[in-house]
This record gives structure tokens, sequence and C-alpha cells, in this order.
């Protein structure tokens, strides 16, 4: 009895000390190092529950899936984008998969889709500018295109088709049923993009997109089914390679905390699911003067162009001066600044700015439209934006002098100053503004603001001493002060219906 009794005491004793040992054991892990929640998580409990949940993919599950045979850079962070390196006019093959579940879409099965196969620009600023930038490099390599099929190469497509107009797309017919690989070649290289400066220029990146269509009720591919993407850079042949190369390299030299930074490198790029790549609106293609739409606002001049004919950029009683109604208000509506836009000589702008409203466009900066248009439009749409006027050669400040009122030397210097004439009323000046510093010039000038027919003037004559009249000539106004102040009288011409103006 007494030896069950021992043996008892020795089992309890061994499985208390098996017992602290593993809570101390706990407590060390617990408090000296870190721990992972995605560790916790991955206990069987949280498994459980987890598996009890509907999943996205089940609920969310995209028809097809395009998968690119090029491998991944293995120096891109964890939650960004991937990023694939291509050489340039190297075949890549797209694997064209039906990703469908049974009974899915029900309305294909058996019919054939269409894709239409694209190179973008990535940087949203090249996409504003993607006609412009891909008519340049048209010019630069006549008869070449941005993107091709090898047909030879590809597998299970049919119909296949290229747009002239279109260099970076590419279409074809396919059977999801059916095993289909569409291999393309990508001609630009992501240097011919970027602004040319001491050499070593970093590519901008492109993005190879896939959009899939069935047919309508009138047999027509336009009924939008799947998209999706993903970032690539062109590098010459063989460039790829080396680039790839340098990045695995780099990576090896990295600690592995550094690592557990970046993503691997996979063999293959999967196309993540985005939006459909916009067409081109039709409203605007054609920017032709008589097709482009018309500026309707009630306050349009119906006189001459004001860049040549504007006596006064800032005075609103001018007939054909630069009014407020020919500024882009905050508040235009993205039809109105298409208006503005045509009105303003940038017609060849208005698709790429056709979702923009006039606070829209009035957000970009000077920096963002030389990016978009290019330096010398962007910089003359700032300027219109802006209301910047071109600054005038010569200023002069005119009042017409009224019938009955004459002033000595004196009195015409005094109302130079802002005196008042004999009624008590002030002398009002008007500002003439010279872009060129010729006679005819001033004539019709003062013909604009005092509303005087330009056909009636014969001459102008400026007063001089004793009150000689001085014919008033390209040289004598290259020899006005700037901001010099004028009286002036108008003088009929007897027989002719003409009259003489006369500066004091």
């Amino acid at each position: 009895m007494a030896w069950v009794l021992k043996m008892d005491e020795v089992i309890e004793s061994g499985l208390v000390h098996d017992f602290d040992a593993s809570l101390t054991g706990i407590g060390q892990e617990l408090g000296a190092g870190a721990y992972s929640m995605s560790d916790v998580l991955a206990l069987p409990i949280f498994k459980q529950e987890d598996s009890s949940l509907p999943l996205d993919d089940e609920t969310k599950n995209p028809p097809f899936q395009y998968v690119m045979c090029a491998a991944t850079s293995p120096a891109v962070k964890l939650h960004d984008e991937t990023l694939t390196y291509l050489n340039q006019g190297q075949s890549y093959e797209i694997r064209m998969l039906d990703n469908r579940k049974m009974g899915d879409m029900p309305e294909i099965t058996g019919k054939l889709v269409k894709s239409i196969i694209r190179v973008v620009f990535h940087d949203r600023r090249l996409q504003y500018t993607e006609h412009q930038q891909l008519e340049g490099w048209k010019w630069n390599r006549p008869g070449d295109r941005l993107l091709d099929l090898d047909i030879p190469m590809s597998v299970g497509i049919i119909d296949t088709r290229t747009n002239p107009s279109q260099l970076n797309a590419v279409e074809f017919l396919w059977d999801p049923a059916k095993r289909t690989s569409a291999f393309i070649q990508v001609h630009c290289i992501s240097t011919e993009f970027t602004p040319r400066k001491h050499g070593g220029e970093k590519g901008v990146p492109f993005r190879i997109q896939v959009d899939t269509f069935k047919q309508n009720e009138n047999g027509e591919y336009t009924d939008h089914l799947h998209s999706a993407s993903c970032q690539i850079k062109v590098f010459k042949p063989k460039g790829a390679d080396r680039k790839q190369k340098t990045d695995r390299e780099k990576m090896e030299k990295r600690t592995a905390h550094e690592k557990e930074k970046y993503q691997p490198s996979y063999d293959t790029t999967i196309l993540t699911e985005c939006s459909p790549w916009p067409d081109a609106p039709t409203a605007y293609v054609n920017n032709s003067p008589s097709a482009a739409p018309a500026f309707t606002s009630p306050q349009q001049s119906t006189c001459s162009v004001p860049d040549s004919n504007s006596s006064s950029p800032n005075h609103q009683g001018d007939g054909v001066s630069q009014t407020s109604s020919e500024q882009l208000q905050p508040s235009a509506t993205t039809q109105e600044t298409q208006q503005w836009l045509v009105k303003n000589r940038f017609s060849s702008y208005t698709r790429l700015f056709s979702n923009f409203s006039g606070a829209d466009l009035l957000k970009l900066t000077k920096e963002d439209l030389v990016q978009i248009c290019g330096a010398a439009d962007g910089i003359r749409l700032y300027n219109s934006l802006k209301s910047r006027s071109v600054r005038p050669r010569l200023t002069i400040y005119v009042c017409q002098e009224q019938p009955g009122s004459s002033l000595l030397q004196g009195q015409q210097q005094a109302a130079g100053s802002g005196a008042e004439n004999g009624s008590g009323t002030p002398y009002v000046y008007h500002a003439i503004y010279l872009e060129e510093m010729v006679a005819s010039e001033v004539a019709r000038k003062l013909a604009l603001v005092f509303n005087i027919p330009f056909h009636q003037i014969n001459q102008v004559y400026r007063q001089g001493p004793t009150g000689i009249h001085i014919l008033v000539s390209d040289q004598m106004v290259q020899n006005f002060q700037d901001e010099s102040c004028f009286l002036f009288s108008t003088v009929k011409v007897e027989n002719s219906g003409g009259i003489h103006i006369i500066l004091k």
C-alpha cells in the first residue's frame, strides 16, 4: 500500500513539472519575441470558421482569364501591381482561358467571342495625349505598327483584323471551348515616349489590355463581357533579359528581412481585371472647322477677330474686346467646355477633354497642360484659361472733348490728372492698347472705342505748338511716350462726309 502511494506522488510531481515547463515556454515566446497574427489565424479553429463563410471567388468568378507567358519582375514590392519586361519585336504568348463554371453565361456556349488586345499608356497624363503621342510615333516610324499579331504561331484565333488608324490594337474571334493562344509583338519601346535629355532616361510603362465582347441582337460584337490588363515595359532586343537579370541580382544582395517586402518572380503574368478601354467618342473625331461644334454664346461678337482688333483687353464696352463671355467659367458643362475649346482654336484636343467640365480644366496646372498638350499648345491653353492677354507695345489714354468745351494748355494738364469740365462732370479716359506701332492702328482703335465708323476717318492729326496740326505718322506713333494722355476732337471734312481726328 505504501508503495502504491509513493508511485502516485512520483507521477503527480512529474505532471506538475511538465505543466510548469509548458507554461514558462509560452510566456517566453509571447514576452520576448514578436508574433505574427497570420500564424494565429492559421490555427485550425480559425480555418474551420473561415471555411463556413462564402468566398468572393465563388460569388464573383471572372468568365475568362488571360495569361501572358513572360516572367514578372522580382523587384516589385508587395501589394504593388506586377511589372513584366518584354523585348521589342519578340513574340509573347497570351493564353485565352475559359474560366466559367458550369451554367455560367450559357448565351455564349458554342459561340464565338471577340477580343481586342491593345498596348496603351500606363501613365494617365500620357493617356490624355495618346492620339498625339501615337501620331508622333507614326511620323517617326512610317509603315510600322505598335502592336502586331504573330499569326503563324497563334492557335485558335480566326478573322484577325488590324485597323490602319489604330496602330496599337489588334482584334480577332475565338471559341472559348477550344484552346486559344494569341502571340503578340510590341514594336515600340518605353524610352521612345520619354523626353530626351542627357541619355539614360527612364522608360514609361505600358499596359497590355484585353477586352472581350459577345454578339448583340444585331450580330455585332459590342456587348462587353470581360477586361483585364497588366503593366509592362518594353526594351530593345535582349534588353528585357538584361533588366530581369539585374533585378534578380539586386534582390539576391538584399537581406532576408528586406526580401519579405517584395513579390517573388513568377514565370507567367496573369492579367488582372479592369474597366473596359473607352472607345473614342465620335462627336469630335473630325476636327475640321465645318464639323466642329459652334460656340453659341449669346454674348459672342459678330465682328472681326478680337486678337487683331481688340482695343482694350479689360474694357467691357468695346465691340470686339475680350469679354467675360470668352473666358471659361468653372460652372461650364462638358458641352460648353468643348465649345470653348473649339472657339479658342483647341479643336484638336476636344477628344482628350471630352469628359472635362470647366472646373476640371481650370484645375490643371501649367505643368499638366504642357505634359498633355505639348510645350507650345500647353502654354497657349494655360494662358487662355487664365485669360492672359498679350502685353501691348504701347498704352495711351484718350478722352473725347465735348462740343463747346475749350481747354487751355494748363487746363488740359489738369484734366489729365482727373479734373472736371465746366459742367462738373469728370473727364473719363479710355485706355488704348496698341499691339502695332503704326498710325492706322491708332485710328482703328479710336474708331472701336468711341463708335466712330472707321471708313469715315480721313486723317489723324496731333495739335502742335501755336495750334498747328501735325499729321500722325508711323514714326510719330513710335515716339509716343507710354501712357500718354490725349484729348481729341473731330472735324468734319467738307464735301466728303468724312472726319479728321485731332489729338491734343
